[in-house]
């Protein structure tokens, strides 16, 4: 965390989306969207752990949208945004040419996501994408 955001509220994600992906919370949207990539994927490969956990995740919400909070970097980019757009536009590198990424946006932009894995790759290190970005200023 960098001293200017020391005292004051670093609001990286936002409650309101993290419940919306909850919604498709059985493959472990809301957790990718939170940075929780390992309970992501189990998520994913198991349905929200048949579906108890997905359930228990509608509690787990603000404490997760807490932790991101602290754990990502505020600036420029928006990681709201960004994954709205990786959600919605990712195989086209929207989201990528958004971060300033423009050879890797061309890229996934003429390969869809690169072939999907590119992608998929995006929804494991969006967060951690976007944070360096605003790091960098």
């Amino acid at each position: 965390m960098s001293t200017a955001t020391i005292g004051t509220k670093n609001n990286t994600h936002s409650i309101a989306i993290g419940y919306l992906c909850w919604l498709l919370g059985v493959f472990g949207a809301h957790r990718f969207y939170y940075g929780k990539r390992i309970t992501g994927t189990i998520w994913f490969f198991t349905l929200g752990v048949f579906f108890i956990g997905w359930i228990i995740d509608l509690f787990l919400i603000p404490s997760m949208d807490a932790q991101a909070d602290r754990k990502y970097v505020a600036g420029r980019l928006d990681y709201n945004i960004a994954w709205l757009m990786l959600t919605f536009l990712g195989v086209f590198g929207v989201h990528r040419f958004y971060m300033g990424k423009v050879l890797t946006g061309l890229l996934w932009f003429f390969t869809g996501g690169l072939f999907l894995m590119g992608w998929l790759y995006d929804f494991l290190t969006l967060n951690e994408q976007v944070s360096e970005v605003n790091q960098r200023g």
